[in-house]
This record gives C-alpha cells, sequence and structure tokens, in this order.
C-alpha cells in the first residue's frame, strides 16, 4: 500500500473505531488518522502473531478488520492510560 492507502485506511479505521467506542477524545482529523494507522500497524502485528498473516492488500476484507481492531486496542489503551472516555455522573 503507498502511503495515499494508509491515510485513507487509517482515517476510515480510526472512524470506524471512535463509533464503536464513542467517548470524549481529543483531536480531529489528524489524531483519528494517526490512530486509524498506528491502530493498522498494530492489527497487522497482531494478525501475523495470530493467524500468521498480517495486512494485505488496501481491498482485503482481513486489512480493514486488522485495522479496525488495532485501532479499537490502542484507543481503549489510550482511554485507560488518560483517563478520557468515562461517562460523568
Amino acid at each position: 500500500m503507498g502511503i495515499l492507502g494508509w491515510i485513507v485506511l487509517g482515517l476510515v479505521a480510526g472512524l470506524i473505531a471512535k463509533a464503536i467506542m464513542p467517548g470524549n477524545d481529543p483531536g480531529g482529523a489528524i489524531v483519528t488518522i494517526l490512530i486509524g494507522i498506528v491502530g493498522a500497524i498494530l492489527g497487522g502485528f497482531i494478525g501475523n502473531a495470530i493467524f500468521g498473516g498480517g495486512l494485505g492488500t488496501f481491498f482485503s476484507l482481513r486489512t480493514w478488520l486488522l485495522a479496525i481492531l488495532g485501532s479499537l486496542i490502542l484507543l481503549g489503551v489510550y482511554r485507560l492510560v488518560t483517563g478520557r472516555g468515562r461517562a460523568r455522573v
């Protein structure tokens, strides 16, 4: 995948992760893209370790699922570390 592919994959995976785990997160599109790109890399490592195959081509379903999974994990860790995303009472 080229740079543009990673940016698009990161943006979409980050948006989906934020939609699945709504909460109070700082940042706009740039932070969402970064969460998605780093999440895609993390998902590729996880997929390679568990299934023996990491990220594939841009249009591969496995690539998108691993990128979203990695973004969800990264977003969850970020919220645990910073204490954000909790409901206020």
